[in-house]
């Protein structure tokens, strides 16, 4: 048996380093928290040789030792605390190449740690286009510790750091010098922390000395020592730090001009800013934003519309043939109506889920996706906020859950907790299989210019319709809260790079599977338990059903129409639990044009936005009178009411698209809500205004239309 080891990986975002994560682990990959806070963990195992597995830690991305935000915090105590179940035997530190000089800075800040270090070049190919050429002998003499060259992208050098790691896995190696010596003044308090805390470097005491109140790993006992010690060494951290960068700096740029030559940088106009002077400009870079969504939403339904068909189509025919096979009774019934018409209304909606996360991820690697950071910086200023704020809303496109995480990197209280409240309002991956099933029934496909898609324009108007009026409930709410803390938004725009598809195929692969073992776990079982519940109901109900159509038979030579066989279904689906529940909130929901049977899909869907669809392939499979089953879109493009007029029309349609976009309807993210927030509050009061502005919404929009 092999033997597992533990790697984490360090670096500046931007670096490199998810890029390098990918290749390492390919699709060994699993996404959880860190314990006790809600920050996003990756790992995944990677086989460095035939005797030394890897368990790889990708650690959120900081600029330096000194965190200002959530994430950062999380980065820093697993590098720091000697008792995490976290600390690495081997920490890869990613530094790029083109910007050498500040990455240095972590690099050396790690080293001082007396972790056992290898520092992976990447980006050699951007420094060389800048001009750049990096002497990376020089460079590992210099810095006391061993240095890789990688390409992950194209995986290039990856055999060379994996020979690294095992040398370093077979040595005990350790930096003995300090790379910059720590003050005279600052001794005492050192040998105190350390003494404290069993933390063996004395950089390491001398930032819990630094970050005592944010340390979650230090007991009580252990913070009243080293605050006493404090005091009694008169040690004041800002000072200290600032002597201790400007040390750094001094080394790194002797460093630097030792190792790193550079042509001048008038010589050559990049690539990337040449680009950035379209992308970027006040005026086109917002048209080519708002085209690249279109493509996005166009491509969701032109692509998806082949294998969703023949998903639909498969299914419906399956359904169709068991059931002529199957003998009549309960469990059949369950195995057609529950089972495969719940698994069919998952699978069906995996095709554009896939390729929505599929065209994120070639935005994101493209460098694309932080420019649209930039370009909403100001929008996002008039409502309170700033460019910080847009990644979690974009990131609520795919799911609000990491979404609400992502908030995390928000140092202003006040913007962090505005951006929670408001990220749900993003139309989430979850809520794309109703607009989907809706926009196909009540938008008609009309196309123009040849190739613009109506639906796809719906599509995209729904999303930008989440994302302004978060926006000004954002306003709203930068209003009622008083904060005078101000906050600055700098970012490091990445250079663009050629998208890797292969990457983009692994994302989709995963995020497909999360959404069938996951969401599709959910769906099933409320499925389960929505059959049993429209198939059954008060005895005394559902036997006078039974036995009203018996006597028509009877008087019919014992033989039903198609049509009253239908009646049946729907007069007994009626008096069935399911719709005793939905005929009691109708009264409710019946002024936003909804019936009784939508009544139960907005109950279900609660613990899930997605489940509405399947609370649908549901209620319309229960009680089919014949054995040729078809899709559901069919199916409910058929419902009619008792005056004969159709159940989805464009008025309800979009009524309901409407509500969906504005309400809350996800239990998770209300968990995870109160979770960031450590309060009931600020949930409750979310759920209540989302609920209220999908209600307002949805009845403003129905009786318009109606």
């Amino acid at each position: 048996m092999s033997e597992i080891y533990k790697i984490a990986l360090a670096g500046n975002p931007n670096s490199g380093k998810s890029s390098l994560f990918n290749a390492l682990t390919g699709l060994n990959q699993k996404v959880g928290n860190f314990p006790g806070v809600t920050v996003d963990k990756k790992t995944g195992r990677s086989a460095i040789s035939q005797s030394l597995d890897a368990r790889i830690i990708d650690l959120p991305g900081t600029y330096s030792l000194y965190p200002k935000s959530a994430d950062e915090y999380v980065a820093y105590e697993v590098l720091l605390n000697p008792k995490s179940k976290e600390r690495p035997d081997l920490t890869l530190v990613v530094a790029d190449a083109s910007n050498l000089k500040r990455n240095l800075l972590f690099c050396s800040q790690i080293i001082d740690l007396k972790l056992p270090v290898i520092i992976v070049l990447s980006m050699m190919d951007i420094a060389r286009t800048k001009g750049i050429t990096v002497d990376v002998k020089g460079l590992e003499r210099e810095m006391g510790v061993p240095v890789v060259v990688v390409n992950p992208r194209k995986n290039k050098g990856l055999n060379q750091l994996k020979k690294t790691i095992l040398q370093m896995h077979a040595s005990t190696f350790q930096p003995l010098v300090d790379f910059v010596p720590l003050q005279e003044s600052a001794n005492n308090l050192i040998q105190k922390v350390k003494r404290v805390t069993n933390i063996e470097s004395n950089y390491g005491a001398l930032h819990v000395a630094s970050g005592i109140d944010n340390i979650e790993f230090i007991t009580k006992e252990q913070h009243r020592q080293i605050k006493e010690a404090i005091t009694s060494c008169d040690f004041h951290k800002g000072k200290i730090q600032a002597e201790e960068v400007m040390q750094r700096y001094e080394r790194i740029g002797r460093i630097m001009q030792a190792t790193v030559a550079e042509e001048s940088p008038l010589k050559k106009q990049l690539f990337t800013e040449a680009v950035d002077k379209v992308l970027l400009h006040r005026v086109w870079g917002n048209v080519i934003l708002l085209v690249v969504l279109f493509i996005m939403f166009q491509c969701v339904f032109w692509l998806a519309e082949y294998p969703m068909n023949w998903i639909e189509g498969s299914f419906a025919w399956l359904q169709g043939q068991v059931s002529h096979i199957l003998p009549q009774a309960w469990w059949s019934d369950l195995l057609v109506n529950g089972l495969l018409a719940g698994i069919g209304g998952i699978l069906v909606f995996v095709p554009q889920i896939a390729l929505l996360f599929g065209i994120i991820t070639l935005l994101e690697d493209s460098g694309y996706m932080a420019r649209i950071s930039f370009l909403t910086d100001r929008l996002m200023r008039s409502a309170g906020l700033n460019g910080r704020s847009v990644m979690p809303l974009i990131s609520g496109m795919a799911c609000a859950i990491p979404a609400v995480m992502a908030a995390r990197t928000i140092e202003n209280k006040k913007e962090r907790l505005i951006t929670i409240l408001i990220t749900p309002l993003m139309s989430c991956s979850a809520r794309l299989p109703i607009y989907v099933i809706l926009i196909a029934l009540v938008i008609p496909s009309h196309t123009y210019l040849g190739f613009i898609k109506l639906q796809a324009l719906v599509m995209m108007g729904l999303y930008l319709l989440g994302f302004f009026t978060a926006l000004i409930v954002a306003k709203v709410m930068s209003i009622l809260m008083k904060n005078k803390e101000n906050s600055i938004f700098l970012m490091e725009l990445p250079v663009y790079r050629a998208p890797r598809w292969k990457n983009a195929l692994m994302v989709m692969y995963e995020k497909a599977k999360i959404f069938i073992f996951d969401a599709g776990k959910v769906i099933l079982i409320i499925a389960l338990i929505l059959w049993a519940l429209a198939s059954y109901g008060p005895p005394g109900k559902m036997d006078a059903v039974e036995k009203h159509y018996t006597t028509i038979a009877a008087a019919q030579n014992d033989a039903l129409t198609i049509i009253q066989s239908e009646q049946k279904a729907t007069d007994k689906l009626e008096q069935s639990y399911a719709g005793l529940l939905g005929k009691t909130i109708e009264p409710v929901i019946r002024p936003l044009g909804y019936d009784w049977k939508m009544g139960i899909a907005l109950i279900s869907s609660f613990a899930a936005r997605e489940v509405f669809v399947g609370t649908m392939a549901t209620l319309y499979s229960v009680g089919d009178a014949d054995e040729t089953s078809v899709p559901l879109r069919q199916k409910m493009a058929n419902e009619k009411r008792s005056d004969g007029s159709k159940v989805y029309t464009l008025a309800t349609g979009v009524s309901l698209m409407i509500f969906y976009a504005f309400a809350m309807q996800c239990m998770s993210t209300i968990a995870i809500v109160k979770r960031e927030t450590k309060t009931w509050k600020w949930p409750l009061i979310q759920m209540a205004y989302m609920t209220a502005l999908a209600y307002l919404a949805a009845f403003i929009t129905y009786q318009l239309l109606k």
